[in-house]
């Protein structure tokens, strides 16, 4: 059964739902301001009801992108940032004439720790005149949207994430030598949220090499199948981006992919990403 967000109000702004299933942009708020605890907690509710939420006009520094994160646990800091760069909590992304976009693929941020991220907020920099959205998918939808069998089926089985599998060519590092810092990771095909208790997909394009004990064969076609969900328009919402926007996505519930579609035009975004715990599944939840 496919549970739709809430249209329960929160306390200090307004919620405008994007989509029936995912994603609303937070009206009323002010992000270069400092936030009280109460109205903290409402933005993560919100977070957690509708998996992704979207603030427009926010004009900020990059320190109040960094304090407005760190409200929502600890910062982590993305092996493709540079060691000597200052503010190592955030990490820049930009393409233009020498460089196409290259997350245009469905993931979930980090899922190659042992620890993969809570969520990930994204800051818009310099935009193209057209193009350049971020889509994003309900991933407890995938997972309802699935067959009784399958589902009994799916949540028995555990894959494994590479970092290797994107950021060996990216970074120019051999797979061994990313291992040595990052070993591949196992994780549940299924995973229960930890703070609302509800069952998500958890594979991904990009990460998640292969389903333990099937062969490569049978792994390819059911991760195939899988990965299929999160193509699916209904459980999907499209955020067009407007200059001082921002994206705070929730990396346990939803997946997201952002639209390669506006080469050689410029897109400069900036994300700070906050840290996570281990994925499990509860059968009892």
């Amino acid at each position: 059964m496919t549970h739709q967000p809430s249209a329960a109000s929160f306390a200090g702004f307004e919620t405008r739902a994007l989509s029936p299933s995912i994603g609303a942009e937070i009206h009323g708020l002010d992000l270069s301001r400092d936030l009280d605890d109460h109205t903290v907690a409402e933005v993560r509710r919100a977070l957690l009801t509708y998996k992704v939420i979207f603030f427009r006009e926010q004009d900020i520094t990059r320190a109040q992108h960094i304090a407005f994160a760190r409200r929502f646990g600890e910062l982590e800091i993305h092996p493709a940032t540079p060691k000597s760069q200052p503010d190592p909590e955030v990490l820049h992304i930009a393409h233009g004439p020498d460089s196409r976009g290259k997350e245009n693929a469905w993931h979930s941020d980090v899922t190659w720790r042992e620890t993969p991220s809570l969520g990930s907020i994204l800051r818009a920099i310099e935009l193209p005149p057209v193009g350049g959205d971020t889509l994003f998918c309900d991933m407890y939808a995938a997972y309802d949207s699935l067959s009784p069998a399958m589902k009994d089926w799916v949540c028995s089985l555990s894959a494994v994430h590479d970092i290797a599998r994107v950021f060996a060519g990216r970074l120019g590092k051999d797979r061994d030598e990313l291992h040595a810092k990052f070993p591949p990771m196992t994780h549940p095909v299924v995973r229960t949220h930890p703070e609302t208790g509800r069952r998500a997909l958890y594979v991904n394009t990009a990460f998640t090499d292969h389903i333990v004990g099937l062969s490569r064969k049978e792994s390819d076609w059911l991760l195939a199948h899988l990965y299929a969900q999160a193509t699916v328009p209904e459980h999907q919402c499209r955020f067009v981006w407007r200059p001082n926007s921002i994206a705070f996505w929730d990396n346990r519930s939803s997946q997201h992919y952002a639209a390669s579609d506006y080469f050689p035009q410029v897109r400069r975004m900036e994300r700070v990403t906050i840290a996570g715990d281990r994925p499990f599944f509860d059968a009892a939840r």
